[in-house]
């Protein structure tokens, strides 16, 4: 990581807002970046799956980290990591995640409040600003960190009182150091527009199918759009479909307009 390619990453964190349609691995790295990617962004889930592992904590700290350093080496544009809820139990271990991801050249990185052991609930307020006040350490001033929240999106709560929960979590995160909020399961406009007001940190918000279109959420003053797993499936219902096609169908259709072999070799020259 240098520090222009830090500071490059952080200024797109505006209006219109950057958009991140995530890759897991080096190879859709490089093909969302030729289509025009300012940046690049991980997640998890598709690299667990690459990998072989469920979504969730599953793989390890040099798995992810290997992972992150062959994206960093495919692409031209800054890259961000989806690092799960930090492949660490404790604060200590968190901080060295952090510096392990800025060495191997990402410039940002997610970090989840997500307790992968109990689905559904949320690590202790108390709990998470101390993972992320050693993250913060961890990873020097120029990395960005991108504190999620998952309120919305587990369902926590009464809808009712989500709201409020969500801009708590989120002043306590920007006190901790985070740099940005990630809110994803929101699509409500009027709620996004809401969190974008109440938050003083640059707005994630998890976009796709059902969600506004991005041109509504820059309208709304979304700072960052991401499609986090949705690439990934579609990817792999494509392999699919090309299956069951091959096997029930006596048909090819569904590899009908793939990337040219020699395209993608270019790619990762």
């Amino acid at each position: 990581m240098t520090n222009t390619t830090a500071s490059r990453f952080r200024s797109l964190h505006t209006t219109p807002a950057l958009r991140l349609p995530n890759c897991w691995d080096a190879a859709s790295a490089a093909v969302i970046a030729a289509a025009g990617a300012p940046a690049i962004a991980t997640t998890s889930a598709g690299v667990a799956w690459s990998l072989g592992r469920p979504d969730g904590d599953a793989i390890d700290r040099d798995a992810a980290l290997e992972a992150i350093a062959r994206v960093v080496r495919a692409v031209d544009v800054p890259v961000t990591a989806d690092i799960e809820s930090g492949f660490g139990a404790t604060p200590k271990e968190v901080a060295a995640t952090l510096a392990a991801v800025a060495e191997a050249g990402a410039v940002g990185v997610n970090i989840e409040d997500t307790v992968a052991e109990h689905p559904g609930s949320l690590r202790d307020l108390a709990d998470q600003v101390e993972r992320l006040g050693a993250a913060r350490e961890g990873a020097g001033p120029d990395l960005f960190i991108n504190a999620r929240i998952d309120m919305y999106l587990a369902g926590i709560g009464e809808e009712s009182e989500r709201f409020e929960a969500t801009v708590a979590r989120a002043k306590a995160y920007a006190d901790a150091g985070a740099d940005g909020i990630f809110v994803p399961g929101v699509t409500d406009p009027a709620v996004i527009e809401q969190l974008v007001e109440a938050i003083r940190l640059p707005l994630n918000i998890l976009a796709g199918p059902g969600a506004p279109a991005p041109s509504e959420l820059d309208r709304l003053g979304v700072a960052r759009i991401s499609l986090g797993s949705s690439v990934a499936m579609a990817a792999y219902e494509v392999a699919r479909k090309a299956a069951v096609g091959f096997f029930e169908a006596d048909s090819y259709a569904a590899v009908e307009g793939g990337i040219a072999y020699g395209t993608m070799n270019d790619l990762l020259a």
